[in-house]
């Protein structure tokens, strides 16, 4: 599949049950949540440096593990805090039904990000999906004010130098489940766009999957993307 695809049921065609054999993997930030959170974080907590980090990894000169390691240091703030502002941050309202939808066909979601593991379960849990798996940077707290990165999930043969290699977390995937969706919006969803199965983007991922020709569908909302995941996942029979 090497173009943009988007699925129709015809006149001819009955949609059966989605079939086994996908798992869904989901990037957190812009897309699960409507913002980024780190990025909520720093505007709020973060002392003067952090800008120079997100300037110098947007130039190349550095990678997003060296940068969110970086920034997440010069955060200033007590865990009741952290955790007042994650309370506070919207979800896609309509990502919960997505879930289940996709777990109803025995699909299983995975929260798949490069941003920190702490602050999804957080907001996950407040709106009632914490039991979904979040594979993440880690974030640790090292004194009353002060914090720290760790990245579990890292790889020294990624492309992008992330924390998190979305690539390797994919393949890991392909042996258990055969298949994968992914849902993403941004630049850390680049690399590992072009190894998924089908790609629901919104966003920049739009535009890279289009000119990368890789096989996706471009969606607004998780209200879309659950129809749409639906579509692709469904096997689809000739009727007489």
């Amino acid at each position: 599949m090497n173009k943009v695809i988007r699925i129709r049921p015809s006149a001819t065609l009955q949609r059966n049950a989605p079939s086994p054999g996908w798992t869904v993997q989901c990037d957190f930030d812009g897309t699960i949540a409507v913002d980024d959170v780190t990025d909520t974080l720093l505007q709020r907590f973060g002392r003067p440096g952090w800008e120079a980090l997100e300037a110098a990894w947007e130039a190349g000169e550095i990678g997003s593990r060296e940068c969110m390691k970086g920034q997440v240091a010069l955060l200033d703030m007590s865990a009741d805090e952290l955790d007042a502002h994650l309370d506070a941050l919207p979800i896609d309202p309509h990502f919960g039904a997505f879930v289940e939808a996709a777990q109803r066909h025995g699909m299983p979601v995975q929260v798949v990000s490069d941003g920190i593991d702490y602050a999804i379960r957080r907001i996950l849990g407040h709106h009632g999906l914490g039991n979904l798996p979040v594979m993440a940077n880690h974030l640790v707290q090292t004194g009353e004010r002060s914090w720290q990165l760790q990245s579990p999930h890292a790889s020294a043969a990624c492309v992008r130098a992330s924390g998190n290699c979305k690539c390797e977390r994919l393949a890991e995937q392909r042996p258990v489940h055969g298949k994968v969706l992914f849902v993403g919006d941004g630049s850390s969803d680049f690399c590992v766009s072009g190894k998924a199965d089908f790609v629901l983007a919104k966003a920049r991922l739009i535009t890279y999957c289009q000119e990368q020709h890789i096989a996706h569908a471009p969606y607004e909302h998780f209200g879309e993307a659950l129809a749409l995941m639906e579509d692709i996942t469904a096997p689809i029979r000739m009727t007489a």
